[in-house]
């Protein structure tokens, strides 16, 4: 891509080479430093080429274990091969280039095509950004959150959309912290979704994220059906055991609010982590990672689990 010298000066390094879906917590610790110490030699910007299956998980992972950055960090992928005619891997290329050169974004971004043609990319925040398609080129959205702006390489411009971010700043002092616990499972709550195979995962996870549905429910079965499940108990049995269990939200858009109806007043009785929260269940499960990374204290977990670290949790809806 030869257009890229006219962009910026590039140095490349290859950290590792692996499909995306091969992608461990433990390669996010790499990439961190490797990050990090690239800020510490004074570059304007970086850029991270990544394949798009994982990409959120990385993005939301970098995004709480790089903090107070001077300039913006960019993922980028590709929903279609660079062989094919209808590749998008030139395009995000050159545009993800583009704002790591000269976007004031200084957050973990990521830059993907904003729609089915060349008209622009979209520069997502990394704690909100989920992959939406299996194969499209628009397939990145950001979730209960507009993206921060587009790049519209053609025209060679760059349009903001939002005014709260971190602006660039390369006399701020970044900060490294890859402390993470990667024993965290997800378990999907569903109608014939087992109670006892939630209290299995106790065996092989430090902490769970629970998608739950509607505002943050699972069955509790108050009417004491004899067809029905109650979770309850068993969520009671991992948090009382020091295994702490966060909500998500299965139906992806919208804010959990477990003070609606009885089944969520129940599950905040037995100290369940997510009222309020509009996190995407990657994003849960990554911060979760992070937190347990640093204490095992529970009320020092839900005080970070509530707090808004990256920018995982907003304060009111956008539309």
């Amino acid at each position: 891509m030869p257009e890229i010298k006219d962009i910026a000066n590039i140095r490349v390094r290859k950290i590792f080479d692996l499909f995306s879906e091969d992608i461990q917590p433990e390669h996010w610790r790499i990439i961190a430093k490797e990050v990090y110490n690239e800020i510490k030699s004074g570059v304007d910007g970086v850029v991270i080429m990544h394949g798009t299956d994982t990409m959120h998980y990385t993005s939301s992972a970098l995004s709480f274990m790089l903090r107070d950055l001077p300039i913006p960090i960019v993922l980028v992928g590709a929903q279609r091969s660079s062989d094919r005619p209808s590749s998008d891997a030139r395009f995000n290329l050159l545009s993800a280039v583009m704002f790591a050169a000269y976007g004031e974004i200084a957050e973990v971004l990521v830059c993907m095509h904003g729609t089915i043609s060349d008209d622009y990319c979209y520069i997502h925040r990394g704690t909100r950004v989920r992959k939406m398609h299996t194969s499209r080129r628009d397939a990145f959205q950001s979730i209960n959150s507009n993206p921060l702006a587009k790049v519209y390489f053609l025209e060679k411009k760059i349009e903001y959309l939002a005014q709260e971010y971190r602006k660039r700043d390369k006399k701020r002092e970044p900060i490294l912290d890859d402390k993470i616990n990667p024993n965290v499972g997800i378990f999907y709550f569903h109608p014939g979704s087992k109670p006892e195979l939630l209290r299995e995962m106790k065996k092989y996870y430090d902490g769970i994220v629970i998608a739950s549905t509607g505002l943050g429910h699972v069955g509790i079965n108050p009417k004491n059906d004899v067809l029905c499940k109650n979770f309850l108990p068993i969520i009671k049995e991992l948090i009382d055991s020091g295994i702490p269990v966060v909500f998500a939200p299965q139906t992806i858009f919208g804010r959990l609010d477990l003070d609606v109806y009885l089944t969520g007043r129940e599950l905040q009785k037995v100290g369940v982590i997510g009222n309020g929260c509009d996190w995407t269940i990657e994003t849960a499960l990554v911060k979760l990672m992070f937190v347990l990374g640093h204490t095992k204290n529970m009320d020092e977990i839900k005080k970070m689990m509530y707090e808004n670290l990256a920018g995982e949790i907003s304060e009111r809806s956008e539309i």
